[in-house]
Formats: structure tokens, C-alpha cells, sequence
């Protein structure tokens, strides 16, 4: 995902106050609340005709979501009260090169002052013509006797192109904060890079793996035979890669057959690479462009923030983030009681999915989340949906696809 930009600017953003007025003693108080008035106007680089633009607005607070779709104009006002509000656009304009381009982008303001301006960088949505994520399963397993079993956690990348892909030194990387907390942390800049807490690299020299159009490759946890170990739990011995074991506590058992990948950097110790169980993480997959490798990453992509703790002083933290263009394709997962924020940008990814109803579900051990079928290729193999938004793309709550053995 290769992302080129348009420029959305929303100005002459007003507020007004409330008002507390007495008119006399017996009066104690007439409380009167305005509104604000938003004014969006709409501009960009190459712009000829905005076709639809779909604006939702979110009080964070609150919950409180206001969303309005514009057909063929570059200028709309809404009234809205003080808050906190979170902006996404996402929609379909015209180059003037009579290109039919989506676009979407984000923001963040705090509505308390006479006048606010806001400027948003609307991204293009290019479809990938790379790997997609097909399918994440991060819950782990529920044992007959009731335990959590936490391996046999996998994904499952898949070509979805007409073309013969190499999974040679593609990237997996897990993002730096929750969807379900937001610290605030300042720089964030998720339409520029992801920031992340874990990368792994596959192996190889650029045409070790080939994956033909519709096929799939599983990078699992441990790629053994989960099956024997607990009835619930999954046969991942057939997997195409799996997580290097270089913590003796997990009990992990490499498998000699299926190559490891190899992580790059982990906030863990022994290099781990593991998936938080509610799923409230994103991920995405990537590419390093000519030029970059893992050592190059690791000089040159540091990510250093700070935020405001809980207890009022400020936290400093060190990561790592990936560039926007070396993206290929992202995912955003949370529960529908805690989700915050989306933690891409929303050209890589507009929406979430996710398993379970709520936080800590019960319900969620075992499902996974499964991109939805569009039909078949000429091949035979599923061809997958892939708008650039989760929440349209996959299946939540979905029954593994791996339930019963890896079988292409």
C-alpha cells in the first residue's frame, strides 16, 4: 500500500460557552448550551470533483457519534457541543487526471475555545497487490478441563493477486499500544508509521517461498500438534513458519522441519512474539523497500514518545515504527466495550474486528477473526475481500480455519 496524499483542511471550527444567567434572587440558575458550529471545507492537491465524502465525528467521552455523508461538495457545517472529538473522512474523489481515488484519513481535537481549526491529510487507498492478512487466531483454547491452553495461536497470510508472490523477508509486526487505550502520547503519528512493540522477518533470499495466486502460508506459535496435547486446541505441525522458542518457560518444542522466522525486535525478553488474548492489537505486514533491511530498520526507525501517566507525571518510552509505505496490509482488532482507537492509519485500515462481545468474553477462546469470501479465482482458490476497512473485510467470531489441520 503505496500511499500517496490529499489534503482535507476543516476550518472556521467556532465554540461557544455555556451560559449561566440569574434574573433575580428566586432564580437559581438557567443553564443555556451552545453549540459549536463546525465548519468543514474541503481542499487538496489535484482535487477536481469530491464525489462522496462519509464524516463521522466521536465525542470520546461520551460515545456520542455523529456521521454525515457529502455528495459533491467541498464545504458542509454541523453543530456539535464542547468535547473531545475523534474525525475520520473516508470517501471517493476525482483526480484531475479523472482518476476515481479513495481516500481517508483521521484527527483529534479539543473543542473548548472560540475558534478551532483542524487540517486532515487524506490518504489514497490503494488495494494491495501483495500478500493480505487472510486470518488471525490470538485467543488461544479452552481445555475439557476448563484451563486456557495459549498456544496454538497462528496467522494465516494469503496471496490474494492473479500472480505468483515470495514470502522471502516479509514483515509481521505487532503495534505498540491498544486499540483499547488511549495514552495520548505525543508524537503520534499513525498516518505517517505504525508504531510497533514486536517485528518478525521470514526467512529467505527473495525466491525461497513461493505462494501461488489464492494460496496461503501460516506462521504459527509452535508448529506442532497441539491436537495431542489438548483435544480443543489446533495441528499446526504443517505450518509454514513458526515463532523462534528461546523462552525455556513456555515449554515450547521447536519443530527442525518448519523454518523459524526471525524476530528483529521485542520489548519481551528471549525475542517473544505474543498475541494479547482479547485481541486489542493491531498488526500489519510489510516490506522493506531497496535500499532497507532489519539492520537499517533498527538504526534508522527508532520511535521515541512520552504521555501523561495516571498518576500526573510523564511516562518517556522508547519503540520502533514502520513507514507508512512499506505497508502492505493491516489490521486493527478490539471489543466492541473498550475499543478507543484505531492504532493505523485509515488508508491502511479504516475499520476493526475483533472476537468477543466485551472485555475478557469467555466466548472468545477458540474463535478467530476471518476475512470474508468474494468468490473464486480461475484457479479454484477464494478470492477475499479487501476494502482497506476490518470491519467490513472480516468475520468476527469466526470458527478457525485451521480447526481441523492445515490443508491447502
Amino acid at each position: 500500500m503505496k500511499q500517496r496524499f490529499l489534503l482535507l483542511s476543516f476550518l472556521a471550527l467556532t465554540t461557544s460557552y455555556t451560559l449561566v444567567s440569574c434574573s433575580n434572587d428566586d432564580d437559581f440558575g438557567t443553564e443555556i448550551v451552545q453549540n459549536s458550529t463546525l465548519t468543514l471545507s474541503f481542499n487538496g492537491e489535484n482535487i477536481k470533483t469530491y464525489k462522496t465524502l462519509e464524516v463521522e465525528v466521536k465525542e470520546v467521552n461520551t460515545g456520542a457519534t455523529t456521521t454525515k455523508t457529502i455528495e459533491g461538495v467541498n464545504a458542509y457545517t454541523l453543530q456539535l457541543p464542547k468535547g473531545s472529538y475523534k474525525i475520520s473522512i473516508n470517501g471517493t474523489v476525482v483526480t484531475n487526471a479523472n482518476e476515481e481515488v479513495k481516500v481517508g484519513g483521521t484527527s483529534a481535537i479539543d473543542i473548548k475555545t472560540i475558534a478551532e481549526n483542524v487540517s486532515i491529510t487524506l490518504y489514497i487507498k490503494q488495494f494491495n497487490d501483495d500478500f493480505i492478512i487472510e486470518e488471525a487466531f490470538y485467543t488461544g483454547v479452552k481445555t475439557p478441563e476448563g484451563k486456557n491452553y495459549n498456544s496454538s495461536r497462528y496467522f494465516k497470510i494469503t496471496n490474494n493477486t492473479d500472480k505468483i508472490l515470495y514470502a522471502d523477508n516479509l514483515i509481521l509486526a505487532q503495534s505498540e499500544f491498544l486499540t483499547q487505550d488511549d495514552k495520548k502520547p505525543t508524537p503520534f503519528q499513525p498516518n505517517t508509521a505504525f508504531a510497533v512493540k514486536g517485528v518478525m522477518v521470514l526467512p529467505g533470499n527473495g525466491t525461497d517461498y513461493p505462494v501461488q495466486p489464492g494460496d496461503f502460508i501460516v506462521i504459527a506459535d509452535n508448529a506442532v500438534n497441539h491436537n495431542a496435547i489438548t483435544s480443543t486446541a489446533f495441528d499446526l505441525s504443517k505450518a509454514n513458519f513458526e515463532f523462534p522458542s528461546e523462552n525455556p518457560a513456555l515449554g515450547q518444542v521447536d519443530n527442525p522441519s518448519v523454518p523459524n522466522v526471525k524476530v528483529i525486535y521485542s520489548q519481551m525478553n528471549y525475542n517473544m512474539f505474543f498475541l494479547h488474548s482479547s485481541g486489542v492489537e493491531s498488526y500489519v505486514i510489510a516490506r522493506f523497500p531497496a535500499g532497507e533491511s532489519a539492520t537499517t530498520f533498527l538504526e534508522k526507525y527508532k520511535y521515541n514518545y512520552e504521555y501523561v501517566n495516571s498518576a500526573g507525571g510523564v511516562t518517556k518510552k522508547s519503540a520502533y515504527e514502520i513507514p507508512n509505505t512499506w505497508i502492505v496490509d493491516g489490521m486493527n482488532n478490539s471489543v466492541p466495550d473498550r475499543f478507543a482507537q484505531l492504532l493505523t492509519s485509515t488508508a491502511i485500515d479504516a475499520g476493526w474486528t475483533g472476537v468477543g462481545e466485551f472485555w475478557n468474553d469467555a466466548s472468545r477462546l477458540g474463535k478467530s477473526v476471518r476475512r470474508n469470501v468474494l468468490g473464486k479465482m480461475e484457479n479454484g482458490k477464494n478470492v477475499y475481500k479487501d476494502t482497506n476497512n476490518s470491519t467490513v473485510d472480516f468475520i468476527k467470531n469466526a470458527e478457525p480455519s485451521l480447526k481441523n489441520g492445515i490443508v491447502h
